[in-house]
């Protein structure tokens, strides 16, 4: 049974449109894509599935002119289906392995716009960082990544929390009942992870050992993946900085903790992952003003695995043993968990950005003081009405925010979203330092990042 994704509304309003251009789907490996795009083919009279990674002799297609017209006629004749515009929905899988293939795509839009064509491939964001020229503007792109906590739940069987939950805000907490569950589902969130696969053998036998041996395998077909992402980069140093990023999580990225190599090895090593979506950077940046990134240091990162449950796998191959950790997220108190775990903190960054429309690819922003015997960190930071919104990942008393209460001093700030597993709520905070200037801060739960305020106006633009 196919399990529901966010990107399916994109797809859907993409079908339907009368000026569709031809779709690029990206994200990392594994996350679902081709599963996405077949669902959607279930609403057109024909759907026709190359995969350039199988079926080698259609390469042979596009290494003449690139007529889309002939080319769909060839597709047609060498499948036995037909491609017809506006009942057929035509799409390349592995479309990496032929180039001519995604230089085809612009003329698919400019001569063909009628025929409903998707591509997509686990590593074409080198493929197109490599071609000479690409169609600008003639395509459409949506992003992918491993499920969310919402999707989790709708794949679980647990959709009616997610109702629930929608009836609560930062003046109306939950009912203790459905804060108890969705806390439980939450910690089984962070051991499964949001990799479709993962989460279907999850649903089906409730067994983390069995998810835990499906996840090393993957981690084994990534890691395979090394050899062809680019020649100049070792996969076995691939393999080092992956790893080492999974132990220096909510950390700033240390090259000199992954090997001996230059520095400028492990950040081209690092670039690779993050092309291909294994890892995913939250740049500091000085928080000022927007937009964020005018101010951003590329040079201050701290790197996320792309999923929690791989992280844990990374982590296990790396320690030899994390029973310490998973009895954490399994048993720890809620605060406990999100003060002394930061898987937590990379959970959140991960939920932001798979909440964000499949449209845009999102980037991560946090802000750092180092200053000796004061160093101030905030985790995240969101556009928010114009202004610089602070997202602390704490669960702690108002008086302990220091770093909070420091930035949101420094930058005049009065409103900020704290994200732990506590249930919704808000509270003012008095600055006695800053002529006491109220502090307004609302909780939004990990659980429901989906419903920060942020969302509402992203959505409706």
């Amino acid at each position: 049974m196919y399990k529901e994704r966010n990107v399916d509304a994109a797809l859907q309003a993409w079908a339907k449109s009368e000026n569709h251009k031809t779709l690029l789907l990206r994200g990392a490996r594994q996350v679902g894509k081709s599963t996405a795009v077949r669902h959607l083919g279930e609403q057109f009279e024909s759907f026709v599935e190359i995969n350039f990674d199988k079926q080698k002799s259609f390469h042979a297609l596009f290494n003449g002119d690139l007529d889309a017209h002939v080319i769909a006629s060839q597709i047609a004749n060498l499948t036995g289906k037909p491609v017809q515009p506006g009942k057929t929905l035509l799409f390349f899988d592995e479309i990496q392995a032929c180039p001519n293939a995604i230089l085809s795509l612009r003329f698919f839009r400019e001569d063909y716009p009628e025929l409903h064509v998707i591509a997509a491939g686990s590593l074409l964001e080198f493929a197109l960082g490599e071609l000479p020229t690409f169609g600008v503007g003639r395509m459409k792109s949506l992003f992918m990544y491993p499920m969310s906590f919402d999707e989790f739940l709708k794949a679980t069987g647990h959709a009616g929390l997610i109702e629930e939950r929608k009836q609560a805000d930062p003046t109306h907490p939950l009912n203790e009942v459905f804060y108890k569950q969705l806390v439980q589902q939450f910690r089984n969130f962070i051991m499964v992870g949001g990799l479709p696969e993962v989460v279907c053998k999850w649903d089906e036998t409730g067994d983390y050992l069995q998810c835990q041996e499906l996840q090393d395998e993957l981690i084994i077909g990534y890691e395979d993946d090394f050899a062809k992402y680019k020649k100049k980069v070792n996969p076995t140093l691939l393999r080092q900085v992956l790893r080492s990023a999974a132990s220096q999580i909510t950390n700033k990225f240390v090259y000199a903790q992954v090997s001996d190599e230059k520095a400028a090895k492990v950040r081209a090593a690092l670039d690779l992952l993050i092309m291909a979506g294994l890892l995913i950077p939250a740049t500091r940046t000085s928080a000022n003003g927007l937009p964020l990134g005018d101010e951003a240091d590329p040079s201050y990162q701290k790197i996320l695995v792309f999923d929690s449950g791989i992280l844990l796998r990374l982590l296990h191959m790396s320690l030899g043993s994390i029973q310490h950790i998973t009895e954490e997220i399994l048993t720890a108190s809620e605060a406990d968990l999100v003060n002394k775990g930061k898987i937590s903190e990379m959970v959140a960054g991960l939920e932001i950005i798979k909440n964000m429309p499949s449209n845009l690819r999102h980037e991560l922003y946090y802000w750092e003081r180092e200053e000796k015997n004061s160093r101030s960190e905030v985790d995240y930071l969101e556009p928010f009405n114009g202004r610089v919104l602070p997202i602390e990942v704490k669960a702690e008393t108002q008086g302990g925010m220091k770093s909070l209460w420091t930035l949101m001093r420094e930058k005049g700030l009065d409103y900020a979203l704290r994200c732990s597993l506590e249930n919704f709520g808000h509270f003012d905070y008095e600055d006695k330092l800053d002529q006491g200037a109220i502090r307004h801060v609302d909780i939004i739960p990990l659980y429901a990042i989906g419903q920060m305020p942020i969302f509402d106006i992203i959505f409706k633009r």
